[in-house]
C-alpha cells in the first residue's frame, strides 16, 4: 500500500428497520484508517464505537451481528465471506438489514 492511500474508503448501509438505531441514517461514506487490517468484525466495533446512536443490544450480540440481522458484501452474504474475518477492501458497500419486523 502506497503512503497516497492513507484510507480505506467504504460505504455502510441500514435497512430493513435497522436504520433506525443510526439515526433514521441509511447510508454513510466511511473513511477508516489504512496502514491495519480492517476485518468485517473490526468494522462492527468502529460502528457500534461511531455510528451507532442508540440500543446497542439491537444490533451486535457478543461481537457479531445479532441473529436476525443480514450482512452484504458487495452483494454477498458474508458468510460466503468468512463473515468476521473477511477483509474490506478500498470501496466495499457494507450492507446491514434487519429481518426481524414488528415488536
Amino acid at each position: 500500500m502506497s503512503s497516497s492511500e492513507a484510507t480505506l474508503s467504504l460505504t455502510i448501509e441500514f435497512g430493513g428497520g435497522a436504520e433506525l438505531l443510526f439515526d433514521k441514517t441509511k447510508k454513510y461514506e466511511v473513511e477508516l484508517p489504512a496502514g491495519e487490517e480492517w476485518t468485517l468484525k473490526r468494522l462492527l466495533i468502529w460502528i457500534k464505537d461511531n455510528l451507532l446512536k442508540e440500543r446497542p443490544e439491537l444490533f451486535l450480540q457478543g461481537d457479531t451481528v445479532r441473529p436476525g440481522i443480514l450482512v452484504l458484501v458487495n452483494d454477498a452474504d458474508w458468510e460466503l465471506l468468512g463473515q468476521g474475518e473477511y477483509k474490506l477492501q478500498r470501496n466495499d458497500t457494507v450492507l446491514f438489514i434487519s429481518t426481524l419486523h414488528g415488536g
